[in-house]
């Protein structure tokens, strides 16, 4: 991927091919839309055919080739993006030249992504098991300690006999059932960070289009585009089923991811009249942010995806399902890289 930063404000020949590149931009609209639409909706609305459940092997494959797509999306696509554009000539040599701003920024955003990934799940967790309470006939009892939840037993205070006893977990619940619970929280943060990093990048990668000038970038742009966004979708629907969100969350997150792209694009030609892409803002903004994005999607690929997937029992078990999984993940992150040659 090569970049070719030219510092200058004013460029009537660019200004020109932007305006006769605006009928491109509509059907990028288009089929980004309905690339992101369809990736993300494939696996919700799969869970009606046997073969697309969360619980099929072929399940795993798939979201191991999505995986593939959005570690090389941020490696080869995002991360070379944010150190071309930090390091650019057109920005002071001191102090953008001077430092890896790119690699600290993402470093930073991926420790980021670890802190509050831990952190939110932690407290989903406790202040779900706080509100249950056991219940044994006492007419008075003192809430339940999460941590006596997470060992998968209670102990019981009463304040009419003040004697103790253990019993199941709160409100009757298994620890099979306090497990699944406690997946289930899990699930639903990863799907909540691993969609605001596909969103942050999703943005910029879309104003980046809607304000190119040039018909011969915008047209490879378009399929690479279409085709990560498609295999983002898959990867983010993959979570969210696992996640067993309410119907209307699901929705809402679909939208949210399927809207974010186009919106960048509109966003991208409507301002581009005034948007100087080698401009030093422009290239500072989109520099931090992609780098901060390539670092949440690193650590979600690897960590919450790859890592959650490979080292599940089930998988384990079955050298055909991880022979699957791991071609499945050379192929995605193979093509993905190839699309770089183009975009």
């Amino acid at each position: 991927m090569a970049y070719n930063f030219q510092c200058t404000t004013n460029n009537s020949d660019a200004l020109d091919d932007a305006r006769q590149s605006l009928a491109l931009k509509s059907i990028a609209v288009v089929a980004i839309l309905g690339a992101g639409s369809g990736g993300v909706l494939l696996p919700i609305l799969g869970r009606t055919v046997p073969l697309l459940r969360p619980e099929n092997d072929l399940f795993f494959s798939v979201k191991s080739f999505a995986a593939g797509v959005i570690l090389a999306t941020a490696f080869i696509h995002i991360l070379p993006d944010a150190f071309a554009r930090l390091a650019s000539p057109c920005l002071p040599a001191h102090p953008w030249r001077s430092f890896p701003f790119a690699g600290f920024v993402a470093m930073c955003s991926a420790l980021g992504t670890m802190v509050i990934d831990s952190a939110a799940t932690g407290y989903y967790k406790r202040s779900h098991f706080r509100k249950a309470l056991p219940f044994d006939g006492a007419d008075d009892l003192v809430p339940v300690d999460a941590e006596a939840v997470h060992a998968g037993h209670v102990h019981v205070h009463t304040h009419a006999s003040h004697g103790h006893a253990h019993g199941p977990v709160a409100g009757g619940r298994s620890p099979e059932e306090v497990g699944s619970i406690a997946e289930r929280i899990r699930r639903r943060v990863i799907s909540q960070v691993l969609e605001l990093g596909i969103v942050v990048h999703s943005v910029i990668i879309g104003v980046s289009l809607g304000t190119s000038g040039s018909p011969k970038t915008i047209k490879p742009l378009v399929a690479a585009l279409s085709f990560h966004q498609f295999f983002e979708g898959i990867g983010l629907g993959g979570c969210i089923v696992q996640a067993n969100f309410r119907a209307r969350a699901m929705v809402i997150m679909a939208v949210f991811f399927s809207m974010t792209a186009p919106f960048g694009i509109a966003l991208g030609i409507a301002i581009s009249s005034i948007y100087d892409s080698n401009g030093s803002t422009a290239l500072i903004i989109e520099g931090i942010f992609n780098a901060a994005s390539s670092g949440i999607l690193i650590y979600m690929s690897l960590v919450d995806l790859l890592a959650a997937d490979f080292m599940n029992p089930r998988m384990q078990n079955s050298t055909r399902l991880q022979l699957a999984a791991h071609l499945a993940l050379l192929l995605g992150s193979g093509f993905m890289s190839l699309v770089a040659k183009w975009a």
